[in-house]
Parts: structure tokens; sequence; C-alpha cells
């Protein structure tokens, strides 16, 4: 699989310096980079194989300062890829030599917090994890937390729908979502939602969030803010076989136990994550489950008993029961470090499909099958109790052709998710890595009706374009 990019607008870029005199009249002096050294920064995202650099870089200030951005480019036809921090794994964020990458990193501030309503309004460019630091001196915190929660913007996790380790109980970003403004292609601002518990009229909140940047840009969001728990306990649980650490996850989500976290990881991810957190794992397992609970001290013990038991047959070799704050932030600190782990000892591609998660044990088996048939390495790290799997296909991009072998090995796993009743992405989404297999989970008339949506917002695809659709797709007005 080779990711194409479309040739770019021979116009546009005789016209830059034309446009760059027009966007310097929207955004202050600092706001605007268009030397070829400081676009680098923007060339690219978490999909680091592949780059283009831009026609410029836009980082507004206000939704204001957006809506005068985008209404400039719809009047002369210039494409936007909207970028919050870049941390997208699909090439979401990555840019095209006739586009403009529009930032918000700037707008990071939290607006304004609502305990007794739950919650709070914050600018796209803020981070996920500084939502939680702005409410925890209340005992509040915001669930959604993608192991990128540290770098990743609210603005991403909207535009993919992102989830995280503790997804299984709270739900991902759309179920934490109350409202969004949002700035539509020729400038118009809009507010869809709000803070307050359901909306009138057709579901737009749910048509944006996952949208991937296509409709519009959003700058502000309401979220919903959660009252922490009691208590939290995370264990492990180790076992010799992964078909026996699958059997294990369908088993518990079988019996109608909800932990608040369910993470998956196999003997490479396991070693690969000891190494750089020391966080206790056992290094002579093949697998390995992190399972959290949380309530009462009475709760957590009742649940860890009811999970011991329902995992006894399948002949756990390890178990572990965080007993300190310590030992739990290091257990999490290996799951949550786990791609940046990797990345200190290999290249890989990380993939995002999704399965029922009675499926675990035979999918487990043929993503081994399918990265051995290329000779390649995986490291298998995932949200086992939604089924949506991470595995690591690990390759050495100096050796030449690996990098294409990884590429065939991850879309064999990826027609897999979706050859046993999954989709092609849990929370990564599409953009420009899973954009040529649309058509193995989708149908033509599903791909038109989708692009039709599409194109109401955007009838001149400037927005993110050449992302999630394929190529060769017709352009449905």
């Amino acid at each position: 699989m080779s990711i194409a990019f479309p040739a770019p607008d021979a116009g546009i870029l005789s016209r830059r310096s034309e446009i760059l005199a027009g966007l310097s009249r929207l955004v202050p002096g600092e706001a605007l980079i268009v030397s070829e050294d400081e676009r680098r920064a923007f060339e690219t995202d978490g999909l680091t194989a592949y780059r283009r650099l831009p026609l410029a870089v836009v980082l507004p200030s206000t939704t204001e300062e957006v809506a005068a951005v985008l209404r400039f480019c719809h009047e002369n036809g210039v494409k936007v890829v909207p970028r919050g921090a870049g941390t997208s794994l699909a090439g979401g964020a990555i840019p095209q030599e006739d586009a403009i990458v529009l930032g918000v990193a700037k707008m990071n501030r939290v607006l304004e917090v609502d305990f007794e309503n739950r919650t709070a309004r914050v600018q796209a460019g803020i981070t996920n994890l500084a939502i939680s630091q702005a409410v925890a001196h209340e005992g509040f915190f915001y669930a959604p937390d993608p192991s990128s929660q540290l770098a990743c913007t609210i603005a991403g996790n909207i535009a993919m729908n992102s989830g995280g380790a503790h997804c299984l109980k709270y739900g991902v970003t759309t179920n934490n979502l109350m409202g969004v403004t949002l700035v539509l292609l020729d400038g118009t601002v809009v507010e869809i939602g709000g803070d307050h518990l359901d909306s009138p009229g057709y579901d737009f909140l749910g048509l944006i969030t996952g949208s991937e940047g296509q409709l519009g840009v959003v700058t502000e969001a309401v979220v919903r803010i959660l009252r922490s728990a009691e208590g939290a306990r995370p264990a492990l649980l180790g076992f010799d076989s992964v078909e026996a650490a699958g059997a294990c996850v369908a088993a518990i989500i079988g019996a109608g136990i909800i932990p608040v976290a369910l993470e998956y990881m196999d003997r490479p991810a396991i070693q690969i994550c000891e190494a750089f957190a020391h966080a206790g794992y056992p290094l002579d397992v093949e697998a390995m489950l992190i399972i959290e609970v949380e309530g009462s001290d009475a709760e957590i013990e009742d649940m860890l008993r009811r999970i011991v038991a329902i995992a006894e047959p399948f002949r756990p070799r390890a178990m572990k029961v965080s007993q300190s704050e310590a030992e739990s932030a290091a257990i999490w600190k290996g799951r949550k470090s786990a791609f940046g782990a990797t990345g200190r000892i290999s290249d890989y591609i990380c993939m995002d499909g999704t399965i029922p998660t009675g499926q675990l044990p035979i999918v487990l088996q043929r993503i081994d099958e399918i990265v051995k048939h290329y000779g390649l390495g995986v490291a298998n790290v995932f949200h086992a109790g939604d089924g949506n799997l991470h595995p690591l296909v690990l390759f050495d991009i100096n050796k030449p052709g690996e990098m294409e072998k990884a590429e065939k090995a991850g879309e064999e796993i990826l027609k897999l998710c979706v050859e046993v009743g999954g989709c092609l992405t849990g929370e990564h989404g599409v953009g420009i890595e899973k954009r040529d297999l649309m058509r193995v989970q989708f149908s033509e008339t599903d791909l038109a009706q989708q692009m039709r949506v599409r194109a109401v917002f955007d009838p001149n695809w400037l927005l993110n374009p050449a992302k999630v659709f394929p190529l060769d797709g017709r352009l449905v007005a």
C-alpha cells in the first residue's frame, strides 16, 4: 500500500505571495508562519512516514480570527488543513503544498466551569489532560484519556472521536461532549448543542464528532466533567497464551462486569514497556491484562474477587493488585507510554481496528500469522474491553522495502477486523492511512451518501482535502 497525494494546484502556488499578503491582514504577524524552516514543523503529524510542506501556517487566537481566515480561503479557493497538536496517527493533519495549515494551539484556555451542572467550556486548543487538571481541585475530571492526552488537544479528540483506556466505563469523546462552537468554511460561526443535557432537532453534534475536520473548524467545546471516584485500583493478570488472555476478556465482559479499564499487552509489549517504566510487569508471560476497578474500598475488593474468580479457569500465571498510588501510577505509566517506549527500539506503524470482543482470540492469532508472513514483528497493546486494537507492526525503515511490508501487513490486519464484524478505526480516524480501505467497509452507495453530507458543508472540498474518502471517489454535490 502506497499512500498517494494529489498534485498541487499550480494556480494557487503561483499566487502564494498574494495569499500570504491577504492572510497577514487577518492575524497578527507572529500568527502567520511563512519561512520554509518554520513550516517544516507542520509538514507531518504522528504518521511521520509521510510529509508535505504547507503553503503557510496560520495560528489564530480567537474564533473571530478563525472565521476571517476561513472566509478568505473560501473566497480565494485555498485549501485548509485544521490542526490541533499534530498527534494524529492516521495522517489526519498532514498538509498539502497548496494548502494552509490552520492550527488552534494558541486557543488553549478554560473559559468557564460550572461544577453545579458538571460542564466546562474550553477553547479547542487546550490539551485533553489540562481539562482534568483545571477541575481536579473540586474533585472532578474529564473522562476521555487517550495515551497522548498530555499533548493532544480537544480539537483533535473531537475530530477523531478519541477514547482512551477508561472509555470502557465512561465512553469516548462523543459521550462526553455537549456542545461546540463551529466555524464553517465561509466564516459563519454556529453554536451546536451547549451546556444542557440534550439539544432539539437533528444531532449535528454527533455528525461533527469524528468528522476529521472536513465539515468545519471547532474553536470551543462544552464538555461533561464527572465527579472523581472514591478510589481506584489496577490489577495485573498474566497468561501463558494470547488466546487465554483474549478469552478471559470476553468472559469478564460476558459476565456483565464493566471495569473502568481493561487493557491488553502481549509479551513484546510487556517487555518494551517494563524496560521503560519499571512498573513490575511479569516478564515470563505471553499476555497480560491491566484491569482497573473503582469505587469504595469494599466495592473494589468485591469487584476484584469476582474478576479473579472469572479468570481462574484460564489459569493465569501471574496476579498482582496495586497496593499504593505509586504502584498504580507506574502500572499506567507503562501502558500510557507504550507507543513512545516502542519508538525507542523500533520503527512501527500503529493500527487502529475494532472488533467484537468475542473475536479476540482468533484475531490475535491471525495478526501474529500476518506479521510473520512479512518477516516482521508485532507488539500488541490495546483497549481490550471494547475491542479497539492497537497492534504495533515493527520494522526497520533503513531496510529497503520494510516500510512497504509493514503497510501491507497493516492493511491485512484492518481487513481482518472488518471481516470478523468490526471496523477500520476505533479512535485514530481514517485520515490518509485508511482512506483507500474505505471500500472494504462501505459500499459505493454508502460512500456516496457520506460525500453528499460532506459537500453540504464544503461544496468545493477545501477543508482537509484528500483525507477519509478514496481519491478516485466521485465528488457528489
